[in-house]
């Protein structure tokens, strides 16, 4: 993905200014809690949130004065979720270390979870009553996306529905929250915040709608993780919902269907699985959806100024598309 030298500079300038304020702000008296605060910070993470935050301040001034502090708080949320996720996953490892909960306990990970939020909320208290409600109103939204996650789809909805909503809330809330600080915190005009913020939410579901994809048909050496996760935790992604919804009448339909409704621990039963979903039209099916959606943003993006920025973002477009083959 191609980037504007003088861009690509002043966005690694400033990436620098965000993780100095990022340890900064996860500081703590408290020896433990300083130490759970810095462990996900300094196991790393590509900083993706921040970095949109810092190309949106390019439709503006991008060295107004509250983008650094936005791109913080936006990580500081999306660390945050991570604690309270690997609880909740009663996950084991995050970013090749052991969680937070596991090497301390569920109580400790939570907390610091909440001293993240509150920590994020200290710094937004500087950017403005706007700035704090709608982070609010995205951690409303995030809350919203996981509890519906967690409950699962009511008798009488639509499950692929119910799934593209908990998408929307859980992963493109936070992410289009990013493109619309960075926009309306450098003073960009309001139908550019508007344009950034409907644009970084498609390219957040766009996201994880390929994360789903390359969870079954990439092998481990391509994507560092053990092929076909969600299928043995029994965790329903677009595929698997394309499948169940009938798309495909081959033979091996009916069998893929009984299997996805089973417990899928079972190595063989799994390696079967996964060997009839790569191979079923569903996964063609989710990549023409997955390209909708990167197109629908990259539309909406080419109604912006044509400076570096905006052909950062409809880059991000073309690789959310890519990388799945």
């Amino acid at each position: 993905m191609p980037v504007d030298d003088g861009l690509a500079a002043d966005v690694q300038e400033r990436l620098a200014a965000v993780e100095s304020l990022l340890l900064e702000s996860v500081h703590s008296e408290d020896p433990l809690l300083a130490q759970a605060s810095k462990h996900l910070v300094e196991a790393g993470g590509k900083r993706f949130r921040p970095m949109l935050v810092l190309l949106a301040a390019h439709f503006g001034d991008p060295a107004a004065a509250g983008v650094v502090p936005a791109a913080v708080v936006v990580e500081l949320t999306h660390l945050a979720t991570l604690y309270h996720d690997d609880v909740m996953d009663e996950a084991t490892v995050r970013r090749g270390t052991p969680s937070a909960n596991a090497r301390w306990t569920n109580t400790v990970a939570i907390l610091t979870g909440d001293y993240l939020f509150a920590r994020a909320s200290d710094l937004l208290a500087d950017l403005g009553p706007e700035a704090v409600r709608i982070q609010a109103r995205a951690f409303a939204r995030l809350v919203r996306g996981q509890i519906q996650e967690t409950v699962g789809v009511a008798p009488d909805a639509d499950p692929l529905k119910h799934y593209l909503q908990v998408v929307a809330d859980k992963t493109g809330s936070l992410i289009a929250v990013s493109g619309q600080f960075g926009a309306l915190l450098s003073g960009a005009p309001s139908h550019v915040v508007d344009t950034i913020t409907s644009a970084c939410e498609k390219i957040g579901v766009a996201f994880q709608l390929s994360d789903d994809i390359l969870d079954i048909s990439s092998e481990a050496e391509q994507s560092g993780k053990t092929p076909g996760t969600d299928l043995r935790e029994g965790i329903f992604t677009l595929p698997m919902h394309l499948v169940m919804a009938g798309a495909g009448s081959g033979p091996d339909d009916a069998r893929l269907r009984e299997l996805l409704k089973q417990d899928l621990t079972d190595d063989a039963l799994h390696a079967e699985a996964l060997t009839l979903l790569r191979a079923h039209p569903a996964m063609d099916r989710s990549r023409a959806d997955l390209r909708r959606w990167a197109e629908d943003a990259r539309a909406e993006l080419e109604t912006l100024p044509d400076i570096p920025a905006r052909a950062a973002f409809t880059g991000l477009c073309d690789y959310v598309v890519s990388r799945t083959g």
